[in-house]
Parts: structure tokens; C-alpha cells; sequence
């Protein structure tokens, strides 16, 4: 790790590290991220044993070789001691950071194991399965989602020879790493079940973005490689999608050598935010107290912090909340239009999918609530026929109200109409909007 590597390579990584940044900044902007031919696994992660239980595994620890996107890559695999092919373990993946190596992560650098993987392995007792892939050119461009692939092939290896808890895979990693670890929520959100991503900018991509995972950031005040700001952004992205009340969570006073690690409230079921601010600069492992970057990693609290964030999260993926609203003539759902948070988006139909721009929560003062802090609005304060159904800041004013009625239908109380479907349409974008009450199907919703 970083912080168990002589100073002096440090200095010379962190300088890579932002010319690297840099870089693959302005490749990301040229570069399409989609997948290559391999299939994905993002529609594959229906739970189930995997095809490795009750099989005598043929894979061992140590470095792995795989082609993939027609290229040979390695990995470093661990698993348990006393491994037992009828149990289902955890699946943990450990990236390197810009300049480093799998075996960097594996073995704990000058810590060595208890600092093996960020301290987790350590810590995980012989409970988890872990994974340390090494990037090409010892980085993580991604370059066309090659390395998202890569992590596909692995998944696919490594679950048909031995016994994966499929609602228990996760990911993590510093700098580059930590991008990486952000590239794989954004496009495996339903493959991973949570990410933990240090000290890490959008460096790897960001190929989808809009489903919910469980995610954690740590990032330190005075990072000189990778702006805190870079930290926020990656950690608001999934405050959205998770449906978490937006705040601006506590951060400590520089100078305080503390950290503050705050959980996010209103986050859909299963699907929680923490944000971990620290007042140090571009490590993995700050130890409170401590002035510098360097310190032994086994010393630092980001250890048992990510680790009891992932193991809080127990088996099974979490059903989806009652709060969607359904059309009874489409069977397709209310959705905001691009999961935008912007007031005036447009509410439209779109197939149902849990994620939070599809989520109404009703209040007792008749909001339909969205995001948190956003309601469903007749476009201002309209109440022709026909006019259109938005989202905006919730004000209290009456074309934010609405009334649930006992036959499905939803009457916008300021207009006194219906909320509607236009032309009776079913098509995923039709739009939303009031229209005199007539019980027609495209009127009708009900709870999903």
C-alpha cells in the first residue's frame, strides 16, 4: 500500500499518479467506456449458489493468469484457509493505485498481512475470498470497459471453480484504484453490492452511473493529488441514486488530524452512503493524530470503518421499496425523466427499475415525494388540460398536493384533476401530465 512504501517512491508515485489523472481525464472525454464483446454480468446477478459449491475447487492462491479482450492479464488470488466448498463467502476485490502492483495490494507492502488488501484480510478471518487484479501499465484506463471486462472474466472463473455468496461481491481501492473501484458502481452496480473508494477521482469511466449500490468514500482535506472536491462529486453521484436526503455532511478543521465518518439518512433500504473525511492528504491510511501520509496502515481506522460498511450489508440483495407508483395501464412506472434532480424535469412513464427517481414517498401533508427534498408539481400551477407534470423544490403550495384515491387514480388537489397518462400512452418516455378525471386505466396506479 502507499502508505507502507519508502517515502521517497511515494513522492515519485503521487507525481505519476496526477500526470496520470490528467490523462486519463482528457482520454476519458475521447474514449467511449461500453463493453467489449465479452458478455456482461450486469443482468446475471440473479442469487443463487454459484457453480462452484460442492465442487473440489482446481484454482489455488497465488497469481492467476486469464485472457481477456484478447489480451493475457493476472491477478493474485486468495483464498480462505480451511476452505469449505459448501460455504458461500464473500468476494472481495482490491485495486492498486497509479505505479502500483496486485502484489502491492496482496501482500501489505512493509506491513505485510495486516495490511494485506487495505487491512481487510486481516480482518475478514478467513470469510472472504479475495481478488488483487494488476492494470495494465500499472493503471486503470479502462480504455473501451476493457477492465471492466477484465473484472467480468474473473467473476465468471473464479465463481465456476469455487463458492461465492453472490449478493456479497464487493470492491475497493486507492487513487486509480479508487476510480476503478468507482467505474465498476457506476456499470455493476447490480453485481457489486457495495464499493469502497479511497482517496479517488473519476479516472476509470463512468458507463451507466444511475442505479443504486452501497457506497463509501474516504478522502483526506489536504489531498494534493486528487482535489477532496473529486471525492464529494463521486459520493454525490450515489447519494442520488441511493435516494439519500442530500446534506452536506461534517467535515474535520484542518489542522485537527481527525477523521469524521458520516452515514447519510433517508438512503433507500440497503443501500447506504457514508462519507469519510480525514485531515490528511493522499493516503489510504491516515491515523488520527498523526501528521503524515505514511504511516503503518495497520494503525489507521479506515480499516474496521470499511469493513463493518461491508459486512453490515448481509446476504441478499435488498427487496425494492413499496414507494414506486405503477400505471395501471402501461405497468410501467412514474419516473423523473434522466434521474434528474433539476427543478422543472419531467415526470414521465419508464419500465420500473427501484431507483430512486422512480421512488414517491407520501407525506401527511400530501406531497409526493422524490430525492428527498424534491415533490411532484403541476407545471406552474397550471390547471388546463394537458398541462405538464414536473418536479421541483418542495414549497407547500397546492399544485404540490396530491390526494391517493381508493379507485388508483391521483387528483392533483390545486387543479382538482387527475394525474395522466398522455394520449393513454404505454411507451417508456410518454409523458405525465393532469387531465379531467374519467377513470380510464391510464389514470390508474397503484404500488409496486
Amino acid at each position: 500500500m502507499a502508505s507502507h512504501l519508502r517515502v521517497s517512491r511515494l513522492r515519485t508515485l503521487f507525481t505519476a499518479i496526477a500526470s496520470t489523472a490528467l490523462l486519463v481525464v482528457l482520454t476519458t472525454a475521447q474514449t467511449a467506456l461500453g463493453d467489449s464483446a465479452t458478455p456482461s454480468l450486469a443482468k446475471e446477478s440473479a442469487l443463487a449458489a454459484t457453480a462452484g459449491c460442492g465442487n473440489t475447487p482446481t484454482l489455488r492462491s497465488g497469481m492467476q493468469s486469464i485472457t481477456t479482450s484478447g489480451k493475457n492479464r493476472s491477478y493474485i488470488l486468495r483464498i480462505p484457509d480451511n476452505y469449505n466448498n459448501s460455504t458461500q463467502y464473500r468476494l472481495i476485490f482490491g485495486f492498486h493505485w497509479n505505479g502500483g502492483t496486485a502484489n502491492d495490494v496482496d501482500s501489505g507492502g512493509t506491513s505485510g498481512y495486516p495490511w494485506s488488501y487495505y487491512g481487510l484480510r486481516a480482518l475478514s478471518n478467513n470469510t472472504a475470498i479475495f481478488v488483487a487484479p494488476q492494470g495494465i501499465n500499472n493503471g486503470w484506463a479502462n480504455s473501451g470497459g476493457e477492465d471492466v471486462t477484465f473484472v467480468d472474466d474473473m467473476i465468471r472463473r473464479i465463481e465456476a471453480d469455487l463458492c461465492v455468496d453472490t449478493s456479497q461481491r464487493f470492491a475497493l481501492g486507492f487513487s486509480y484504484g479508487g476510480g476503478m473501484s468507482y467505474a465498476l458502481a457506476c456499470a455493476r452496480a447490480t453485481v457489486f453490492r457495495a464499493v469502497a473508494v479511497y482517496a479517488g477521482g473519476q479516472l476509470s469511466g463512468c458507463s451507466g452511473g444511475t442505479e443504486p449500490v452501497a457506497y463509501i468514500g474516504l478522502h483526506g482535506l489536504r489531498d494534493p493529488v486528487l482535489n477532496i472536491s473529486a471525492g464529494r462529486s463521486l459520493r454525490d453521484r450515489f447519494v442520488r441514486n441511493n435516494g439519500c436526503t442530500p446534506q452536506n455532511p461534517p467535515e474535520p478543521a484542518q489542522g485537527s488530524l481527525t477523521h469524521i465518518v458520516t452515514y447519510y439518512s433517508g438512503c433507500r433500504a440497503g443501500y447506504p452512503v457514508a462519507w469519510a473525511a480525514f485531515d490528511a492528504g493522499h493516503t489510504p491510511g491516515p491515523v488520527d493524530g498523526r501528521p503524515g501520509d505514511f504511516e503503518p496502515g495497520e494503525n489507521s481506522w479506515t480499516r474496521p470503518v470499511v469493513w463493518e460498511f461491508f459486512t453490515q450489508l448481509g446476504g441478499g440483495n435488498p427487496d425494492p421499496p413499496a414507494n414506486a407508483l405503477k400505471g395501471v395501464g402501461s405497468g410501467r412506472c412514474l419516473d423523473v425523466a434522466g434521474v434528474s434532480q433539476a427543478n422543472g424535469a419531467q415526470v414521465q412513464l419508464w419500465d420500473c427499475n427501484g431507483q430512486a427517481n422512480q421512488q414517491w414517498t407520501s407525506t401527511d401533508s400530501g406531497e409526493l415525494r422524490v430525492y428527498g427534498g424534491k415533490c411532484l408539481d403541476v407545471n406552474g400551477a397550471g390547471t388546463a388540460d394537458g398541462t405538464s407534470v414536473i418536479i421541483w423544490d418542495c414549497n407547500g403550495q397546492n399544485n404540490q398536493k396530491w390526494r391517493l384515491n381508493a379507485d388508483g387514480t391521483i387528483t392533483a388537489v390545486g387543479a382538482n384533476k387527475c394525474l395522466d397518462v398522455s394520449g393513454s400512452g404505454t411507451a417508456n418516455g410518454t409523458k405525465v401530465q393532469i387531465w379531467t378525471c374519467h377513470g380510464g386505466t391510464n389514470q390508474k396506479w397503484t404500488r409496486a
